[in-house]
């Protein structure tokens, strides 16, 4: 047995070094520092990047908006001018419930239901996508918008998405509730 010990561990490193680490990409935020005009720790939304690689063409963003006090009836979404990724209006999706991800595995063993949307349009000229459920999305429940077919920008960076909701009432007022500060960068 003490022949073969030395073997096994040299053995054992060998494999551990020539296996690569399992790897997400922009599974989340990670360190950030915010200064100036840059949303708050608890104005960041939650985020996750199927790809987030330079230049991806068919990478998919799902954008957590989180449970609401009040109900949407409208989500709108302004990203930078700097931004030069291409958004498909047809591959928007809102999806509702489901349970969040484990977050050492990062599984979604659930992304929820995907709703009915009445409208989506996305105006590339004042860089706003607007999205408008079929019904009343209720208080409380759990909301993500997921960016399909997205073509990333070719340089890496950062990107400023700001989040904004209409309720239904009275007054048609846009209600700011966060920013993803999404990280587009080679691994």
């Amino acid at each position: 047995m003490r022949r073969f010990l030395p073997a096994l561990v040299l053995l054992s490193c060998a494999v551990s070094v020539a296996t690569p680490a399992l790897v997400h990409a922009q599974v989340n935020q990670g360190f950030t520092f915010t200064w100036g005009e840059g949303p708050s720790g608890r104005q960041q939304l939650q985020y996750h990047l199927e790809n987030g690689t330079p230049g991806f063409m068919g990478d998919r963003y799902w954008l957590r908006l989180g449970q609401q006090k009040v109900a949407i009836n409208r989500i709108n979404i302004t990203y930078p001018d700097y931004y030069s990724g291409i958004i498909d209006p047809s591959g928007i999706e809102v999806r509702i419930g489901g349970n969040r991800s484990n977050n050492f595995f990062q599984f979604r063993r659930d992304p929820g239901k995907k709703i009915e949307l009445a409208e989506v349009s996305l105006d590339r000229d004042n860089r706003v996508i607007d999205i408008v459920p079929a019904e009343v999305i209720p208080a409380g429940t759990t909301v993500q918008v997921i960016l399909n077919n997205v073509r990333n920008p070719n340089n890496g960076g950062m990107y400023y998405f700001n989040a904004r909701i209409g309720s239904p009432g009275d007054i048609p007022l846009m209600r700011y509730i966060g920013t993803w500060v999404l990280s587009i960068a080679r691994n």
